[in-house]
């Protein structure tokens, strides 16, 4: 079984070493050019690049599929599968009937809810009682292909979107082992999607994080959750900048975003619905810290009254 992987961050990475440590063999890699990162700005190589620089597996990096060289290019590789995982580039229907088998993809979500770029975060926004990996063929359309095998995971009350991520990315690979043994064997058929059902997942921004406090506790508790580690859920106090890592629903009224008390318990902060007790905070300059180390030595700035994202 001669397999090119395609994939970009690192849940795409915990893939390609299952794939790396099973009896298949990876001819090929593709994934997203190198983009610049970190304060220095510099080009930085994706884990899936890292990971296959590391076994000596070839990599490319074309920034489109859609012309026929780089079309022509997989063809000769001769793939018997591709398997996509969180790639990042549009594969048109030429380069999908290009491998034997087809091209199939683990996206992370419980298809056809979240289709699209953050079905993990959005799973957790949105207050989704379970999400899972679904492995499917891949067909021209967004996420909409039948889908081969379904794992599932509970979405605990104090999942993140870096918690579930990490679970799925558990959960991800071996069901793709599962789904190549029965592809190759002949033993696994595709069930059709209920375009009926499909959710789109948008993808995330730093725009979005912003805290809006006229918003119910409970909307905002989930949207803390699913945004750590990334972009973070952010307001302002006193013109400064607030990066809120985790909170917890409390009781009490107020204008939105008002200051109703401070404790070592955390800081209750009134919303459009109840209120939100900031747990875990981020001041401009300084590291995450818990709200019980931050009340002893900054308690002035957290006095009753104050109002948050002014």
């Amino acid at each position: 079984m001669r397999i090119v992987f395609a994939g970009t961050p690192e849940f795409a990475a915990e893939h390609l070493k299952a794939l790396l440590d099973s009896p298949y063999e990876v001819v090929a890699v593709y994934t997203q050019p190198d983009r610049p990162a970190g304060r220095g700005q510099k080009l930085m190589p994706s884990p899936v690049k890292q990971l296959a620089v590391a076994h000596d597996i070839p990599v490319l990096q074309p920034p489109t599929l859609r012309n026929a060289e780089a079309q022509a290019e997989l063809a000769a590789l001769a793939p018997d599968l591709m398997v996509v995982v969180a790639y990042g580039l549009i594969l048109p229907q030429v380069v999908l009937d290009i491998p034997r088998l087809g091209c199939i993809n683990s996206h992370a979500s419980l298809l056809p809810r979240w289709r699209g770029a953050a079905p993990i975060q959005r799973a957790v926004q949105a207050g989704d009682a379970e999400s899972g990996v679904t492995v499917m063929r891949m067909e021209a359309g967004l996420d909409t292909g039948p889908m081969l095998l379904k794992v599932v995971t509970p979405i605990s009350a104090e999942d993140t979107g870096g918690s579930l991520h990490d679970r799925l990315a558990e959960l991800g690979p071996p069901a793709v082992l599962q789904a190549i043994a029965g592809l190759a064997d002949g033993s696994l058929q595709g069930e059709v999607q209920d375009d009926a059902l499909a959710t789109y997942a948008h993808k995330l921004n730093k725009d979005e994080a912003r805290i809006d406090w006229s918003r119910p506790a409970v909307e905002l508790e989930r949207l803390v959750r699913a945004f750590n580690p990334w972009p973070v859920c952010h307001s302002t106090l006193d013109g400064e900048s607030v990066k809120v890592l985790a909170a917890t629903l409390s009781t009490g009224n107020g204008a939105p975003g008002e200051i109703l008390s401070a404790s070592k318990d955390g800081l209750v902060v009134a919303c459009g619905d109840q209120a939100l007790s900031l747990t875990r905070l981020q001041l401009p300059g300084g590291k995450a810290l818990n709200f019980s180390d931050l009340f002893n030595s900054r308690r002035e700035k957290f006095a009753h009254g104050k109002v948050l994202g002014q």
